[in-house]
């Protein structure tokens, strides 16, 4: 199919893509959406987003890649995000924050403020503005994020929709969520068919993985969201960078 840019598709031809799409394979999803949009980047940080990397790579060896850098990372996850890239022979794109805004947060409130006034502040300076940024230059982009990773806030998350979020002006954004109706079980099992890379941090217990002051393992049986933002109800535990899924459900 003739790959177009994201202004060209209206709001019932994304209902009929997602009609189309609900229950296909991850992998035909990404096939689709590879062939739609020649911009287009996969989002990665975890075992969902390297699941999608392999995927796509096998679709097309230069997919486009990047990762947001918040400075606050586990020393594992900067290892992992090199290994992924020497695996693919892939380039990722390391989006880091506004080092004067950082600067000012942590002047103004020190290092944890997030642990008394909440994720939103430090996740927007460190998150969603690298992202935004990011996003402003692309046509479509590709997330892991799954149904059952947190049913307060993304259980009616889409296989396609506008992200209206990130879109700027009257430019529209397509954002692809190929494995929304993947379970973990599903991951994994893909992760060891196919001896794809994963976070070493995964062996000790974390499922979702973030920022190091904001992430812990989780207990036989426990959400693995509850990992993320402990300290805080289950239905703010989301970062900004999908944002929309609050809006759905509000």
């Amino acid at each position: 199919m003739t790959q177009v840019a994201a202004t060209a598709i209206a709001d019932q031809d994304i209902a009929k893509l997602e009609a189309e799409l609900v229950n296909q394979s991850p992998q035909k999803i990404l096939e689709r959406a590879l062939s739609l949009f020649d911009n287009i980047a996969i989002s990665f940080s975890g075992a969902e987003d390297v699941v999608l990397i392999d995927m796509a790579h096998r679709i097309n060896p230069n997919i486009k890649v990047f990762s947001l850098d918040t400075g606050r990372l586990h020393a594992e996850t900067y290892q992992f995000i090199e290994k992924v890239r020497k695996h693919y022979g892939i380039a990722i794109e390391i989006m880091y924050p506004d080092a004067a805004a950082v600067e000012a947060l942590v002047t103004e409130k020190g290092l944890f403020s997030f642990y008394e006034d909440g994720h939103n502040e430090c996740c927007g300076i460190r998150k969603v503005a690298p992202l935004r940024r990011k996003l402003a230059t692309v046509d479509a982009w590709v997330t892991g994020q799954r149904k059952d990773q947190n049913p307060s806030t993304r259980a009616s998350v889409p296989v396609i929709q506008a992200d209206t979020t990130f879109a700027a002006g009257d430019r529209q954004l397509i954002k692809f969520n190929p494995l929304a109706n993947w379970s973990s079980a599903d991951v994994w099992m893909y992760i060891r068919s196919y001896e794809v890379p994963y976070n070493p941090l995964h062996e000790r217990g974390f499922v979702s993985i973030g920022c190091e002051p904001c992430t812990r393992p989780v207990l036989p049986n426990q959400h693995e969201r509850e990992g993320r933002w402990w300290w805080e109800d289950a239905g703010k535990k989301e970062c900004g960078l999908h944002a929309i899924n609050t809006k759905q459900e509000g």
